[in-house]
């Protein structure tokens, strides 16, 4: 990639605010006995939806802003998340992207953030990257200290915090991991802030160049939170799947411009039609029994900057909003 952008170094005074304002955004900070730094943001403490939108804007490695609002554009859930970022491939997908798979025992979670950008592993007697994307996207990034974030409802066990700060080459003292559960206010707003993500991710699926996406924007609504884990993430699935609109700026032909358009809804997956938590549980709570395809934003907007037509596909779905928001 053309750019040199530490997504750390960006990260670092949002992480900071994030710790020194730890009463009024109602997150607990901790030292393990390493030296790591542990943030819940939503577990024993209530979190909040501005701690959410910080943690949104760290995952996005400080290449993005994230802000709330009331819109009219949904019937009956006014509160929305709004995302944009001049970097949308290395914010969205070379740091928002929970693509880093960790595990340690029984605990299981999903890692995004900047720390993706340090993570490698031995492979053939050289260090590579632990995830294959980084390859294509010729980017690695070089700093000391660094911050993953987690979706889980429980924190992390002490030996999973070595295995990150082994993998990212960093002192365990400069590792910072932020835990922000589903179920929790924060935890839905960095969610549904992934909004733009998930169409960078379906666009990157589609094979559409991604030194063609030069810019983006999205929005979505912010679910009310559930106690219930799957019903917690079917809800911050089905804002994106059935509210999230985003508006994406490609180089390029019009054909290809229109054709990323036409495929990027949600509604050309063939899973389709109903709140993701009932997906989730016809097919037995396998994630990769899903259509992949379905991962994506309900409207879309494409514009080609090389002549300045614009594409639309795709449509907003109320009924489906309510079906699982109200559910």
């Amino acid at each position: 990639m053309e750019h040199f952008a530490s997504v750390n170094h960006l990260t670092q005074p949002l992480v900071n605010q994030l710790i020194s304002q730890a009463d009024k955004l109602r997150v607990a900070v901790s030292t393990l006995e390493n030296g790591s730094t542990l943030i819940d943001a939503g577990i024993n403490v209530p979190g909040g939806l501005e701690a959410g939108r910080i943690i949104a804007e760290i995952c996005l490695g400080g290449m993005g802003t994230v802000t709330l609002g009331h819109s009219t554009y949904t019937e009956n859930w006014p509160l929305t998340v709004n995302v944009y970022t001049s970097n949308p491939v290395l914010g969205c997908l070379g740091s928002q992207y929970a693509g880093w798979s960790l595990a340690h025992e029984k605990y299981y979670a999903l890692g995004s953030g900047p720390a993706r950008a340090l993570a490698t592993k031995l492979k053939d007697g050289k260090q590579e990257p632990v995830e294959e994307l980084y390859k294509e996207l010729a980017y690695r990034d070089n700093a000391d200290s660094t911050v993953l974030v987690i979706e889980n409802d429980a924190l992390p066990p002490l030996a999973l915090v070595e295995k990150v700060a082994a993998a990212c080459q960093v002192d365990p003292s400069k590792l910072t991991i932020i835990v922000t559960p589903t179920s929790s206010l924060a935890g839905g707003v960095q969610v549904v802030a992934r909004v733009l993500e998930v169409a960078m991710h379906k666009a990157h699926a589609l094979h559409f160049p991604l030194e063609n996406i030069i810019d983006g924007s999205g929005s979505a609504p912010v679910c009310p939170p559930h106690p219930k884990f799957v019903k917690a993430m079917g809800r911050t699935n089905d804002a994106i799947l059935f509210a999230g609109q985003v508006h994406l700026f490609v180089k390029g032909s019009d054909e290809a411009a229109e054709q990323l358009a036409l495929a990027l809804p949600s509604s050309t997956s063939k899973d389709y039609g109903k709140p993701f938590a009932d997906i989730f549980k016809q097919y037995e709570y396998d994630f990769f029994k899903i259509d992949a395809m379905l991962f994506s934003p309900a409207s879309v907007i494409v514009t080609a900057v090389d002549s300045g037509k614009s594409f639309r596909a795709g449509r907003l779905d109320n009924a489906l909003l309510d079906l699982s928001f109200g559910s």
